[in-house]
């Protein structure tokens, strides 16, 4: 497969904080994929190489290019969608439809027109009219219209209500993601796009701590809910976490084979954030 992001031994500093830590990852042409971590982890400084915002150590190639120094050529090519849709209030739906259409060549005018016809947000509004939902819907809109390789959404649903998000997220997929793109998409609410993703990283302290397709998780990954009882066999197999639940033991297992855990109590493939939860505090503790 074609590799659209390429990272050996990247590393970010800034004075003494190691934002990222010598991280090597590869993300595939065709995917999308989930980069989750706690606050201060490092996802924003690491998107921001990505995007050619900041230069780092290592080697990064993203489609192929330095962003950094190809940052021009690169930006023909991505779209980014950040937790606070910037947009000049002042300024009507139609007039920056104009500019878009302007500067840039991947643009399609009645692609957007479309789509936001398929909103509330009106012609003829100013971005201030707008709620926050609407100026989400109008920058998805823009974005979906751009002929890019590569959406990078950054917390892009952040402060919108569940509806919103859904929309946001059935729109994504039905209206941007063809199998050719690719998506790169860092967010808390883990719950609500677990069953979009492909694939996941893990990042914390700066280094990635998992990074593994949604289809091997089940392979790797094992939780048990058992008595207390029976959780005092199940520590005997090392389990990498352990939480209380209704008073009942949560233990979770990292290459432990299901029938090992067969009789102890039930047995289940963890959600992605229990799953976050365990890697994060299972390393600190």
């Amino acid at each position: 497969m074609t590799s659209v992001v390429s990272a050996r031994n990247v590393s970010k500093s800034y004075g003494s904080i190691r934002a990222i830590d010598d991280v090597s990852f590869d993300i595939e042409k065709g995917k999308i994929t989930g980069l989750i971590g706690p606050n201060g982890a490092g996802k924003t400084t690491l998107l921001k190489a990505v995007l050619g915002l900041t230069d780092c150590r290592g080697s990064l190639s993203v489609l192929g290019l330095d962003p950094f120094r190809q940052r021009k050529e690169l930006m023909q090519n991505i779209c980014f969608i950040a937790d606070v849709a910037v947009l000049p209030r002042w300024i009507r739906v139609t007039q920056l439809l104009d500019f878009i259409e302007a500067v840039h060549p991947r643009f399609s005018r009645s692609r957007a027109e479309e789509l936001l016809s398929q909103t509330k947000v009106r012609p003829d509004a100013k971005v201030r009219e707008l709620s926050k939902g609407m100026v989400t819907q109008f920058h998805l809109s823009i974005i979906t219209a751009i002929d890019a390789k590569l959406l990078v959404l950054d917390e892009p649903t952040l402060g919108l209500d569940i509806i919103s998000r859904k929309e946001f997220y059935g729109n994504l997929l039905n209206d941007y993601f063809d199998g050719e793109r690719t998506i790169l998409i860092t967010t808390h609410q883990v719950e609500e796009i677990e069953n979009l993703l492909t694939d996941i990283m893990f990042i914390n302290d700066g280094k990635i701590v998992l990074d593994a397709s949604m289809e091997d998780l089940p392979e790797r990954y094992v939780e048990l809910m058992a008595s207390t009882e029976n959780a005092e066999e199940a520590r005997r197999l090392k389990p990498i976490y352990e939480r209380e639940v209704f008073g009942k033991k949560v233990l979770m297992f990292e290459g432990v084979s299901r029938d090992r855990l067969q009789g102890m109590g039930e047995v289940r493939t963890p959600g992605v954030a229990d799953l976050f939860v365990a890697k994060i505090k299972g390393a600190a503790a």
